[in-house]
């Protein structure tokens, strides 16, 4: 049950406010003094405060509230507080509003709005505490993925990702074959090398072939060579990726694309480690890991006769399946920044119309957006026109995730520190955004 603290020299004030917040689950604890607040603050748990403006008799000057405000800024930055007030200087309640004060209520208050505010702002300082809990989390779970394994410099803090690359790098120590399943443009290749980077071959050679990028009668050949003569253009023998990636990591992409023939020889491979090239009858031995990735249906090939059901199960001991970049929408702007560079930022308009973007092409198609973007900008702050994007409707809920720190900062420079222009060009209301900036310790001088 989600409990409020009522920090009012009136007694009957309390009991008021009990008897009302009682009728909707809610608890409360009281204090007569800033005192006897702040010192509740410090040993009960506590969702939100409703304070008075005046503890002595015959004050009405509001500066007893002001400073119990703003000790219970400084103790608890994120606790949201009402102001409960019988006086009229609106000047002071407007000053404490813009320094992070939740809302001020008259005395008599209203029953009805008192208690929407207030269960509003629980319900919002719910969401704020489980989201920061799970931002640390993730942090600390980055931070120690990156400390354990070697992931290649890899850009992410989706969630999603996070439990792909872990998976990967716990299977990376194994002799297993391991199968990367995802949409063209993902980034399969990227998680083979993480693969590699961790195995116990990781000093011996990462070879790729893409198995789409051939015409079917040379795929056989770049596998496993081929002898002088063996097909036309071929003057002279010439070694495969077998044996290239002996003692290391051979990377098949779109494997589905794979003859029958080449299929059933790479299966043989697998199992035996041994091979001829094309035109010799001389076996060859390879120890290799064999990394496949595909972004084709093999189930539904298989059952149209397209695939071998032995490979497939040979090829899948361990499964990866990375999701296209639409489904870990939190590694958009990181990847965005990445490819960008130092030398030029993102506006909070490109910001949004990166996460409002579908991204059919993935990763690959988000690299070749920044990177026209940073040779086309006019400027040194990239803005949505840039961008090439389809124009949208950003939602709000999306100009909320997207600011940060800096955003905002830029927002206020740009502004001179003119609190509604910076406001007005975020996209926020002047408390919105007094409310961000209390929460990520922007001072509000300007």
């Amino acid at each position: 049950m989600p409990t409020v603290l009522i920090i009012d020299d009136n007694p009957s004030i309390a009991i008021a406010l009990d008897v009302l917040l009682s009728l909707h689950d809610i608890a409360t604890i009281s204090a007569q003094s800033p005192e006897q607040g702040l010192a509740k603050l410090e040993t009960a748990c506590v969702d939100l405060v409703i304070q008075d403006m005046n503890f002595s008799t015959d004050t009405t000057s509001g500066e007893e509230g002001v400073a119990l405000f703003h000790q219970i800024r400084q103790r608890h930055a994120d606790l949201p507080v009402i102001l409960l007030t019988a006086w009229t200087h609106l000047d002071v309640a407007v000053d404490l509003i813009k320094a992070g004060a939740a809302d001020y209520l008259a005395k008599p208050w209203n029953d009805q709005r008192l208690i929407a505010t207030v269960q509003n702002l629980i319900e919002l300082g719910q969401v704020n505490r489980a989201l920061q809990q799970r931002v640390q989390r993730e942090r600390k779970l980055k931070r120690e993925l990156e400390q354990k394994y070697d992931v290649r410099q890899l850009v992410w803090q989706d969630p999603a990702t996070e439990r792909l690359l872990e998976m990967a790098c716990q299977v990376a120590r194994s002799d297993v074959s391991v199968l990367i399943t995802g949409p063209n443009g993902a980034g399969k290749e990227r998680i083979a090398e993480i693969i590699q980077a961790n195995s116990h071959v990781k000093d011996g050679p990462f070879v790729v072939l893409n198995c789409g990028a051939l015409p079917a009668e040379l795929i056989e050949a770049e596998l496993f060579g081929a002898e002088a003569g063996a097909y036309t253009g071929a003057v002279k023998a010439r070694e495969g990726k077998f044996e290239a990636a002996d003692g290391g990591t051979l990377f098949l992409d779109e494997i589905g694309n794979l003859p029958l023939a080449g299929q059933m020889k790479l299966l043989r491979v697998l199992e035996t480690g041994r091979f001829e090239r094309l035109g010799s009858n001389k076996e060859r031995s390879v120890k290799v890991r064999v990394i496949s990735a595909t972004n084709a249906d093999l189930s539904a090939m298989i059952r149209n006769g397209q695939f071998r059901e032995d490979l497939f199960y040979r090829l899948n001991v361990i499964q990866l399946n990375l999701p296209p970049l639409q489904e870990r929408p939190e590694d958009i702007i990181p990847l965005a920044e990445h490819f960008l560079g130092e030398e030029k930022k993102l506006h909070l308009s490109a910001r949004a119309a990166l996460l409002q973007h579908s991204w059919p092409g993935n990763v690959r198609e988000l690299k070749n957006v920044m990177q026209r973007a940073a040779l086309l900008a006019t400027t040194s702050e990239i803005k949505a026109g840039d961008l090439g994007l389809p124009a949208q409707s950003v939602p709000r809920v999306i100009i909320e995730v997207i600011l940060d720190r800096d955003t905002i900062e830029q927002a206020l420079d740009k502004a001179n520190g003119v609190i509604a222009q910076a406001a007005s060009e975020l996209g926020l209301s002047r408390q919105s955004l007094y409310r961000r900036m209390d929460r990520l310790g922007i001072s509000k001088s300007g």
